[in-house]
């Protein structure tokens, strides 16, 4: 048989290993899924496992890459026009990025019970925190993208690195409270308003939060109206 088409067929039996495992993560949660149950998920053997991944761990990790890889390229995506679209404000800025990010509640779950996970197991742990620090800085670098095309920071993270940490403590708390009420329209809300809020200079206006919360409440009533 060919080298390509072993490489062809490997890459479809990884595929096929992610999609499952990531189905049986968000059904029973992570520490209740064996690899038995995504071998049967997926329709393969033990042996085709083993030859992809050396545990359930490692499968996470190409999970969450995979991930990653996704939202750099949404905020990529997002911000690629800004350089010819300078009267585009702030809120407007976040609001196209805010738009376009993953925010699929499945994912959030899993991610979130892999964290607790990792917490309780250094090495884990150690290596989960270098592939967000990957995240970062993709992350980092938007920021620095745009401070350079004229929209600096606020003083406070005037740092790409700190303010792209901020940005991801920001996105991590939205989608905890996601988790708990399911409602993906109000954690985009939440997420623009308060990535405007930390990312303004000082002396640039701002929508003041009763101001916001009214078009909130009105755009509620008129998807309720539909």
């Amino acid at each position: 048989m060919p080298p390509s088409t072993v490489t062809k067929r490997r890459a479809r039996t990884r595929a096929r290993l992610l999609e499952a495992a990531f189905a049986v993560f968000a059904a029973n949660g992570f520490g209740h899924t064996t690899i038995e149950a995504v071998c049967e998920a997926a329709g393969y053997t033990r042996g085709a496992f083993y030859s992809n991944f050396t545990d359930l761990d490692e499968l996470f990790f190409a999970l969450y890459d995979d991930r990653s890889a996704l939202i750099a390229g949404q905020l990529a995506g997002s911000l690629a026009t800004t350089a010819d679209e300078p009267e585009l404000t702030l809120a407007q800025l976040t609001e196209r990025v805010t738009r376009e990010l993953l925010l699929d509640r499945d994912w959030l779950l899993v991610k979130t019970e892999f964290l607790l996970h990792a917490a309780r197991r250094p090495a884990v742990a150690r290596a989960l925190a270098d592939h967000r620090e990957t995240l970062r800085e993709v992350c980092a670098q938007r920021l620095r993208e745009l401070s350079e095309r004229g929209r600096p920071l606020p003083a406070l993270l005037a740092d790409p690195d700190q303010a792209a940490r901020a940005v991801i403590a920001l996105y991590d708390g939205v989608t905890v409270q996601l988790l708990l009420d399911g409602d993906t329209d109000v954690a985009r809300a939440w997420l623009g308003r308060l990535l405007t809020a930390i990312l303004s200079p000082s002396d640039s206006p701002s929508d003041s939060p009763t101001d916001q919360d009214r078009r909130d409440r009105r755009d509620r009533r008129d998807r309720q109206g539909r």
